[in-house]
């Protein structure tokens, strides 16, 4: 089929220069350049999965977790020295 397109100058310039380097027809460069850049667009990139390694944390020596607003009196104390 035929239609006409509006090319940047930027991506006629790309084209033409692929079409020379790969010595194909500036059609079917242009053809599939659009394909693939359409396939792109219609399947988005798998993301890769995100892991976190869990690390005891521990508290330091005199900490205690069973009463909290002691451990955290005792924590705002140690950050205004």
């Amino acid at each position: 089929m035929r239609t006409t397109l509006t090319l940047d100058d930027d991506v006629l310039d790309r084209a033409r220069a692929l079409s020379e380097k790969l010595h194909a027809p500036f059609r079917s460069v242009v053809n599939d350049a659009l394909r693939k850049g359409m396939e792109a667009i219609e399947k988005p990139a798998k993301m890769k999965r995100y892991r976190t390694v869990p690390r005891k944390m521990g508290l330091k020596a005199g900490k205690n977790l069973d009463n909290i607003y002691d451990l955290i009196a005792q924590v705002e104390v140690e950050s205004f020295r």
